[in-house]
């Protein structure tokens, strides 16, 4: 699920470097690209995450519904992704966006996808240089694409997965409680969801996935299945790469909080409780 910034230094020098996917995004900072620009990882290709890993607005879906696998198969074709490719995705945020990115290409078929431990910082951390500018993407990839690799969830199956198994909300916990809610339509959260915001699962100073061991005594007791949601199906990909790392498979609702806050006929719950 991981690579460390040594090893990918190591992978980036040999005969087959892996693709790598720059993604920077942040709710409320559309400058990602002006960040790519000012310093990378050498070789990174920058992924808007809005354009490229989101589909058109449509009602109902949310702020980032999945974007069309033949739209997803032509970006992934630009990024120089092959059939053979390993991909690294990193941002400067831990993992919160281009956990995203990891998502969708595990879930489009992409095998060998791993997230950059610590992102940009840990790059930094190490002393390893940058390049600036826009990078010249390597030739075009062949990747054949197609849907369904990892598992999703309906509006109807979320409202029913508490009874069964185990929801996760994975906002920040004012949001989760319904104190604020800066973006989506309504506050608080989906009934009987359990409030695991994804900032949780990094370390501070470098943003690094905590151990194992931290890891699974943050998850532990939840029954199966699992499924997780955030804002609009950004962060939630990360809780699902944490949970990866401790062998918990977990389904994402796309639509998350603003599809489902949208709806005026699904309920909406407030305070610390589910």
């Amino acid at each position: 699920m991981l690579v460390e910034a040594d090893e990918l230094r190591r992978l980036a020098a040999g005969a087959r470097p892996p693709v790598l996917l720059d993604v920077r995004w942040a709710l409320g900072d559309p400058h990602g690209a002006e960040h790519y620009r000012a310093g990378h990882l050498p070789g990174a290709v920058y992924v808007d995450l809005d354009t490229e890993l989101a589909g058109p607005h449509e009602p109902g879906a949310g702020r980032h519904p999945l974007p069309s696998i033949a739209d997803l198969q032509a970006a992934a074709r630009r990024w120089g992704i092959s059939g053979d490719s390993a991909v690294v995705v990193y941002d400067n945020s831990g993992g919160l966006a281009a956990g995203r990115a990891w998502w969708l290409l595990r879930w489009a078929g992409v095998i060998d996808v791993r997230i950059l431990d610590g992102g940009l910082a840990a790059w930094k951390a190490a002393g390893y240089p940058q390049a600036t500018g826009t990078a010249h993407p390597r030739p075009a990839g062949d990747v054949v694409l197609s849907p369904g690799h990892l598992p999703t969830l309906t509006a109807d199956e979320v409202a029913t997965l508490p009874t069964i198994g185990t929801l996760l909300d994975a906002r920040a916990g004012e949001r989760y409680r319904g104190e604020v809610e800066p973006i989506d339509p309504r506050a608080g959260h989906i009934p009987g969801a359990i409030s695991r915001p994804t900032g949780g699962n990094l370390t501070e100073g470098v943003p690094l996935f905590r151990p194992a061991a931290e890891l699974r005594a943050r998850f532990a007791g939840l029954p199966a299945p699992v499924g997780v949601y955030c804002g609009s199906g950004v962060t939630a990909a990360h809780q699902i790469a944490a949970l990866a790392t401790l062998g918990i498979e977990a389904a994402l609702y796309p639509g998350s909080w603003s599809a489902w806050s949208a709806d005026p006929q699904r309920p909406a719950a407030t305070g610390d409780q589910p």
